[in-house]
């Protein structure tokens, strides 16, 4: 009889499953399995008598975890009355190894510099930077969103987590010195120059650029766009990518038509439409300038899976970054508006990094509409991802219990509420000692579209709910206002009663239920290893569902989940979690260490256990004290941002520190320009910087 076993496990890069079947005499013999996606795996064997047997997991070839053997599993076929393929399941198993502790870097993609690149970092420099993780005993390199943000072919477009498409990858990072040359002489010497001369430059100047990078690639389209177009490998990246492919090709090309990504001002098209697909998916002999996007994606899908093969032949792991957003005026929108509410905006409650709030200016996610269909727009987005990556960080994923939403037009993230969130009626607030009276008086009026000069206030201490004006939801940060000032003594202990019962108890259960309708079936989609950005204001639901689905954590220890305690203590972190020092969003090691010098002594006394004053600025030797600490934490993974690598060097490092930071939260405009100092060439072949990181990871036991 054929008989075929199937196991849900959702394995990490690296992890096979073996189906180990028992003899009397003894031995076993072993059977590999196959999986699709690295979530059920299966295998079939023939046999007309009963068996027993039970699974192994191995990691890089190595056995890191059986099945209790004195107990296995027992099949007889006789016992089975249907003689088609009988299937025997088991449940899942969640635990990565016992042993995976491993370190890695976090660097974007355009901040990385090379000899040979344009001005911008790109595939080529990520495939280099593999090799020096690699050579450091590292087995992760983490990256920021790497997805098209092109929506005005300005500088604003430098904003990784505005993409416009969650498909498409960004032009920019294209390798050009691994297309085929171009023919004319004078465009080779041109484009040369112009290399050199941006490659010089501290910072990126984005617009130039991209602007150099598209006219190269529509240079080689002309030369070679027929060619590529015709060959098995773009038909079938075709095949596979056609779904959001063409929408993408046909709004970049009216993108540049009407000089904007903003679709409300095209005269025309101002939503996808699918009767188009056929007509457009006709490439054909002529070169056409919807076909110029399918030639530009190929190219960067070839280049970077090229990487993601590479960096596991290294045994690096790629670790990718899921924006919670979208771009509003964006392909995604335009071509599946059912997916998103529009007169809405994402953001977040005021904290250290805005006191006002955060407004992303993302459209936030018709979650009904996406359950309806069972989130298929998550999930082929999650496969797509998977082409690329093993591992992957959800930024913000606060946002699939619910998101900070502000309405349109207005701007400041104060006026924002939780949505989805349970408001309060009237009576519920009656019921707190607050009177009608200073309801009446402390409630916002409704807020209504209006021009977007209109500033609205925020000294009130209740907000109408965004979908019914009939129930209410308390202002963040109200005990600031006057409004609250000017109450008595007590409604402004039953108002503190009333805000600390809404925002931290009353929609823990609801939350849990909003995210176990989304998070279980994406995270077990593919075999990436899930890990998530949960900082902020953070409700106890979050670490429920994190714990039930085997999501790792963020954890900085500038940044503790306890807002009792001052530092968090990474000798007590969980296993399944993130350890970091500095991420794009926050200050790096060495300037943390100067923008307070009294929150740092305590840290340098009751911390690292010093006596005396704590030195300024931050010196080599304690950087490296302060990053052994987080490599000796049980987090399974350590990831060290490479401006606090560079700190352990006083020689490699950046003089000016605050030159070091990637992004600025509280800025909305912001320009992500930040490039590496040095060139990867020159890292690769500092053997004693290089030595240096590869013994702090050896004491650290995360080879």
């Amino acid at each position: 009889m054929n008989i075929r076993f199937e196991i849900e496990y959702r394995t990490i890069y690296g992890e096979d499953l073996f189906l180990n079947v028992l003899h009397h005499d003894g031995s076993q013999t072993h059977y590999p399995m196959s999986t699709h996606e690295g979530v059920i795996w299966y295998c079939s064997l023939t046999t007309e008598k009963p068996i027993e047997y039970f699974y192994t997991v191995t990691w890089q070839g190595r056995e890191k975890r059986t099945e209790w053997v004195f107990c296995p599993h027992s099949f007889d076929p006789k016992e089975v009355s249907d003689p088609s393929l009988p299937v025997v399941q088991r449940d899942a198993w969640m635990d990565a190894p016992e042993d995976f502790r491993v370190a890695g870097t976090l660097i974007p993609v355009f901040s990385l510099r090379s000899r040979r690149s344009f001005g911008v970092g790109d595939f080529g420099d990520l495939r280099m930077m593999v090799d020096w993780v690699a050579t450091t005993g590292q087995r992760l390199l983490q990256i920021l969103p790497i997805n098209d943000t092109t929506s005005s072919h300005t500088w604003t477009d430098s904003y990784p987590y505005s993409c416009i498409s969650v498909f498409a990858l960004h032009p920019q990072y294209v390798e050009l010195a691994a297309l085929p040359k171009l023919k004319k002489k004078a465009d080779i010497e041109r484009f040369e120059a112009l290399r050199m001369e941006l490659n010089a430059l501290q910072q990126i100047d984005y617009e130039r650029v991209n602007n150099a990078k598209l006219e190269y690639l529509r240079l080689l389209f002309e030369q070679e766009g027929k060619k590529v177009l015709a060959t098995a490998e773009f038909l079938s990246f075709f095949e596979e990518s056609e779904s959001w492919l063409v929408p993408y090709a046909q709004y970049c090309t009216l993108r540049d038509k009407y000089g904007t990504g903003d679709f409300s001002q095209w005269p025309d098209h101002r939503k996808w439409d699918e009767q188009d697909r056929k007509e457009l998916s006709k490439i054909g002999t002529q070169l056409s300038d919807v076909a110029f996007w399918y030639f530009v994606q190929f190219i960067l899908a070839q280049q970077l899976s090229a990487v993601h093969a590479y960096a596991r032949t290294r045994g690096v792991i790629l670790k990718g970054d899921i924006p919670i957003g979208v771009a509003r005026h964006g392909c995604d929108v335009w071509q599946e508006p059912r997916y998103f509410n529009l007169n809405g905006q994402a953001g977040a409650p005021p904290d250290e990094f805005a006191e006002d709030g955060q407004n992303w200016g993302f459209p936030t996610y018709n979650w009904d509409e996406m359950l309806r269909d069972g989130c298929q727009w998550w999930e082929r987005r999650f496969h797509n991802m998977s082409r690329y990556f093993d591992a992957y960080r959800i930024d913000h994923v606060l946002g699939f219990f619910r998101i900070w939403e502000i309405p349109m037009p207005v701007k400041s993230g104060l006026l924002g509420q939780f949505s989805p969130a349970l408001a309060l009626s009237r009576d519920e607030i009656y019921s707190y000692g607050i009177s009608h009276e200073t309801l009446k008086n402390t409630t916002c009026p409704i807020i209504k579209a209006t021009s977007e000069g209109e500033v609205f206030s925020t000294d009130f201490l209740f907000l109408r709910d965004h979908k019914n004006p009939e129930v209410f939801h308390p202002r963040i940060s109200a005990q600031k206002t006057q409004a609250y000032a000017a109450l008595s003594d007590q409604e402004k202990h039953a108002f503190d009663t009333l805000y600390e019962q809404y925002f931290y108890h009353r929609n823990n259960q609801f939350w849990y239920e909003e995210a176990m309708q989304k998070l279980p079936k994406l995270v077990r989609a593919t075999r990436m290893l899930c890990c998530a950005e949960d900082l902020g204001m953070v409700p106890a639901c979050v670490q429920w569902v994190m714990d039930e689905l085997g999501i790792l954590s963020l954890e900085l220890e500038s940044m503790p989940k306890e807002p009792w305690v001052r530092f968090g203590h990474v000798e007590r972190n969980p296993r399944r979690s993130v350890a970091t020092i500095s991420s794009h969003d926050t200050p790096t090691l060495r300037m943390w260490w100067d923008e307070d010098f009294g929150r740092t002594q305590e840290y340098y006394n009751s911390i690292l256990g010093y006596d005396g004053p704590a030195p300024h600025p931050l010196s080599s030797k304690l950087a490296r004290v302060i990053i052994q600490r987080h490599l000796d934490c049980p987090s399974m993974l350590c990831v060290i941002a490479l401006q606090d690598w560079l700190a352990i060097d006083e020689h490699l490092r950046l003089k000016d520190a605050n030159a070091e930071r990637i992004n600025i939260p509280a800025n909305p405009r912001h320009y992500w320009r930040y490039r590496m100092h040095l060139n990867i060439e020159d890292l690769k072949n500092d053997k004693s910087f290089t030595e240096g990181i590869r013994e702090m990871i050896v004491k650290g036991n995360r080879i």
